[in-house]
């Protein structure tokens, strides 16, 4: 029975859970058993939560035993990014400068997923506090791509990735800053979605950069997403840039897809596809798999035209000055006195600062405090920072346009499938070339989803991003479903995956 269990989606196991095939316990245990036999090969936790899953599990069976009507996760085993706080367990941002914090509180993602029912694998890892894309820079541990365990899942959010095509669990959460979760969903060959900005709280998510992060959810298919997403979303007061009614202004993201008919869907739609980013810089098989995606959007009934997003170019030096400010000045509460690591063996404030943030940040996140405090300094805020806000604001009215053309956009999630590791590492600004498809929707606070698309020579996954105007959650959703029903891309397993349903 534990093959069984691992690979399937939401509903399967809903289903499975509501005729009494199964026991909500048996579903976790035979995801452990899975974690158990390749998580040595995977690295994709930072902690698993085995005892607050046991108990989650017995709860949701217990209300099966006595007739209760479940609700939308009930059983349902998901893994959390190492940046949401989950109280009683650690929430490290793989980084040792949170090596041992325990938050007292929980998000609110986490208590909505755990009000629905859902049972909590773990904590994934991730780069630390999400800065990278390739989950390269954690302080505890290399996570590897399932498809390919020489290769890089993705960035930051590749254990939560990783976690899902391995079959760990059918569903993860993720945050996007700049592409964290649509770039190793990429990677990793899964459905990855950035929401709305303000679609889902950020209250218990340890921020990163304050008016480009969101959390999203992880699936092994767009209707697995949509589930997700429709229990996460909504307003929170806690969050001052929650949008108030989100949930009702972007109505009912499951009904809307069960059942439907690809080509209904898709009739009469207009799709754009993004010139600036199907050119120079974008690999060639991965540009021949998105045009090959806008043919079938033409097959369903959509009406496809290439459109333009003039600014596109400036869209990554402008996130790597805006993100690395509001970095500096977010993570400037890690100084030894509070919280999180602090050095033994100082001799004054001075030092406790200085020696503390030294040895509990790794390379690449001091490399972005220290740019970030440069941007915003005397005599190159103007230069810099606001420079950046202006171009930023330019960017989101190049997408405005767009879509009074269109009503929805797509291009590569990836300049190109997984890399190996070690291979973009000592060129900083390669490795963030990675992001230059996913960063112009966080900048526009925009909602994007990556799902498969098709496969590199190699083998590896490549994925295909749709972008939508703000709260135009349901219109993606809609749009990604209707191709993965055209194709049979997301049904490839990565041989993780593969090696349990053959056990």
């Amino acid at each position: 029975m534990s093959k069984e269990l691992v690979g399937k989606r939401v509903l399967e196991l809903k289903q499975m859970l509501q005729s009494k095939q199964v026991s909500a316990e048996e579903i976790a245990r035979a995801h452990y058993d899975h974690i158990e036999r390749h998580e040595k090969e995977i690295q994709a936790f930072n902690c698993l939560t085995r005892d607050l899953a046991l108990l989650q599990a017995r709860k949701v069976d217990e209300m099966i035993k006595n007739g209760k009507p479940l609700p939308k996760l009930a059983g349902i085993p998901v893994a959390l990014k190492d940046n949401l706080c989950v109280p009683g367990f650690p929430t490290t941002c793989s980084s040792k400068i949170l090596e041992n914090f325990v938050p007292p509180y929980e998000a609110h993602v986490v208590k909505r997923l755990f009000d629905e029912g859902a049972i909590c694998l773990g904590k994934t890892n991730m780069d630390e506090f999400a800065m990278g894309s390739s989950t390269e820079n954690s302080a505890f541990k290399l996570t590897r791509n399932p498809w390919n365990t020489k290769c890089v899942p993705g960035g930051s959010s590749g254990g939560s990735a990783a976690a899902v095509a391995a079959g760990f669990a059918p569903l993860s959460l993720g945050s996007d800053t700049g592409g964290s979760i649509r770039q190793p969903a990429s990677f990793c060959g899964v459905v990855g979605m950035k929401p709305t900005y303000g679609v889902v709280s950020r209250f218990g998510l340890v921020a990163f950069a304050s008016s480009l992060d969101q959390i999203g959810p992880f699936g092994a298919s767009v209707e697995d997403v949509a589930i997700a997403l429709s229990v996460i979303g909504g307003h929170d007061p806690r969050d001052s840039t929650s949008l108030p009614d989100s949930s009702e202004r972007l109505g009912d993201f499951v009904t809307a897809l069960s059942g439907a008919d690809p080509s209904k869907l898709m009739s009469g739609v207009k799709i754009g596809v993004i010139k600036e980013l199907i050119g120079e810089g974008i690999e060639p098989e991965t540009r021949n798999a998105v045009l090959a995606c806008a043919e079938v959007y033409k097959k369903l009934g959509a009406h496809v035209e290439e459109v333009s997003i003039p600014h596109a170019k400036y869209a990554l030096p402008v996130y790597y000055i805006l993100a690395t400010a509001e970095a500096s000045a977010n993570l400037a509460r890690y100084d030894g006195v509070r919280y999180g690591y602090r050095h033994p063996a100082s001799k004054d404030m001075m030092s406790l600062y200085t020696v503390s943030r030294q040895e509990g940040f790794g390379a690449e996140v001091k490399r972005r405090i220290m740019l970030g405090t440069y941007a915003l300094s005397s005599g190159y805020y103007d230069a810099y920072y606001k420079k950046a806000q202006q171009v930023r604001h330019l960017i989101k009215n190049d997408f405005d346009e767009i879509f009074k053309k269109v009503d929805f956009v797509v291009c590569p999630t990836s300049p190109s499938a997984a890399f190996k590791f070690g291979e973009k590492t000592d060129d900083p600004l390669t490795m963030y070339l990675s992001d230059i498809a996913t960063i112009p929707a966080n900048l526009a606070g925009i909602p994007g989803i990556s799902l498969p698309c098709g496969f590199s020579s190699e083998g590896l996954p490549l994925g295909l991003q749709l972008l939508g105007p703000a709260l135009s959650d349901a219109l993606l959703l809609k749009g990604a479903y209707a191709f993965e029903q055209s194709t049979d891309f997301h049904e490839k397993k990565a041989p993780v995956l593969l090696s349990a349903a053959t056990r």
